[in-house]
């Protein structure tokens, strides 16, 4: 007899919460194999395949294409031993059940494959592996919240109601923390109440650090003195009206992500940019004879990677990150290179892993796979998270200079503009050389301007004299 098992929307890592359904890969009566994958979705970090743990006939499908859904929902349910579709099965994209888990730890292991078809727990991008004993962990209590107001009894919710708070992500819990917000008096906007970041961030942006329900009941506020419209909700306040013709694009997936990076950035980060520039007529040379000898081709923005993770070794202040909770500047031994790159479904920056540790043709390999893999939209979680400092070449635009937003939670980004043919006074004579501006935007509170320029300017004269590149090695 077939054993019908419902297949949650696994954890993604690095924090997400929540993946939209960008294609079903099976349909209702299909059968499946142990790992197939069964759906592809995006994240906010990347575009994956997810497997499904079991082998057996699907039976259900959960949410439609373009749909959102946290993770824990029920994804699809898959008769496990059964080799033909079962009669009555549900229709192709059935609404997940009111009573699906939301805010919840890990996802539990799948039954072992000897007696349930399945091979055990998901591990996005990596397959699925062996079952492993049952954990279960643990919430301290009163974890990453504060004291709920007196007028909302200990162990209960704004609405009143007992539990615990509906939060999946650490990054929610910390995000309020930073900002004192008490996350028993947000309401949440997620599946069954479920407090998204998003639901956070509107609450900063709004000052509030409570929500009406939560205020004391028994102490009203006074009436004020002058008249005004009735408060709205903040979605209603914040909506634009309508525009004829206008059209909306929902900020999610990638473009969601970056748009919220790049806002955080900007509203914690005390930033400011010194540029110079700079003769590369004696970088483009150098390069032309490398790749003159043989061997595998350098790229360009290679050579600036090793010039820069040579300057973070000099300047390893700009190396590191600041912890705000701690109140502490973090300074990272390895340097882990990330570099902006457009694609069709947005911006997108890719991480080289110890990238003070390889030769200018490995970094030309790394940058190539990485390169390729963004455009065709397979980049994994794990390539795009855990840079250190980031390269940004908006010289392939055609522009020469430009003020980079830093990455998030990163400290510094080095910008190059476009390499072009300008009158230069070189070697005391007016010539036409090559010249690069160079831009580095970086957080105050790492460093001050004699630190950012310090490592500016060797960039500048590495580029202008890749002899002095050597000195560093």
């Amino acid at each position: 007899m077939a054993q019908v098992l419902e297949f949650k929307l696994p954890d993604l890592g690095e924090g997400l919460t929540e993946a939209e359904i960008v294609h079903w890969l099976v349909s209702v009566g299909d059968v499946v194999a142990v790992d197939q994958p069964v759906v592809e979705v995006e994240t906010a970090k990347a575009l994956v395949e997810v497997p499904c743990p079991y082998g057996g006939v699907v039976t259900a499908r959960y949410g439609e294409e373009g749909a959102e859904l946290p993770v824990g929902a029920p994804l699809l349910t898959v008769a496990v031993g059964a080799s033909a579709p079962l009669g009555g099965a549900e229709p192709a994209s059935a609404p997940a059940p009111a009573s699906a888990p939301v805010a919840r730890s890990a996802p539990s292991p799948a039954p072992a494959a000897s007696d349930s078809g399945a091979s055990g727990n998901v591990l996005v991008g990596y397959g699925t592996g062996a079952p492993v004993a049952r954990r279960r962990r643990v919430r301290p209590p009163g974890d990453g919240l504060r004291a709920a107001p007196p007028a909302v009894p200990a162990g209960s919710t704004a609405n009143g109601t007992a539990g615990p708070v509906a939060v999946v992500s650490p990054l929610v819990r910390r995000l309020a923390r930073e900002h004192d917000l008490d996350l028993r008096t947000l309401p949440g906007s997620g599946r069954d109440g479920l407090i998204l970041r998003c639901d956070v961030e509107r609450a900063i942006r709004e000052g509030a650090t409570a929500s009406p329900a939560a205020r004391p009941r028994s102490a009203p506020a006074a009436p004020s003195m002058t008249p005004g419209p009735a408060p709205q909700a903040p979605d209603r306040a914040e909506a634009s009206p309508p525009q004829p013709g206008a059209t909306r694009v929902p900020l999610r997936g990638v473009r969601g992500v970056v748009a919220d990076k790049l806002a955080r950035s900007r509203h914690e980060i005390p930033d400011a940019t010194c540029w110079v520039d700079a003769d590369a007529t004696e970088l483009l040379a150098a390069r032309t004879a490398m790749n003159a000898a043989g061997g595998p081709k350098i790229s360009l923005i290679a050579l600036f990677a090793r010039i820069c993770t040579a300057a973070l070794v000099r300047h390893p202040e700009l190396n590191s990150t600041v912890d705000t909770a701690a109140r502490e500047i973090v300074r990272l031994p390895e340097v882990h290179l990330g570099f902006a790159a457009q694609t069709d479904r947005g911006l997108v920056v890719p991480v080289v892993r110890d990238a003070h540790t390889r030769s200018a043709e490995s970094l030309s390999a790394e940058f190539a796979r990485l390169t390729e893999a963004g455009r065709s939209g397979t980049l994994t979680p794990k390539d795009l998270t855990g840079g250190t400092f980031t390269l940004n070449n908006y010289g392939v635009f055609g522009v020469d200079g430009s003020t980079p937003i830093i990455n998030h939670p990163e400290a510094a980004m080095l910008g190059i503009g476009r390499i072009v043919p300008k009158p230069w006074v070189h070697q005391g004579e007016l010539a036409v050389r090559h010249v690069v501006q160079l831009s580095l935007t970086f957080d105050h509170r790492v460093c001050d301007g004699g630190t950012a320029g310090g490592f500016l300017r060797h960039v500048a004269d590495c580029v202008e004299q890749p002899a002095v590149l050597l000195r560093t090695l």
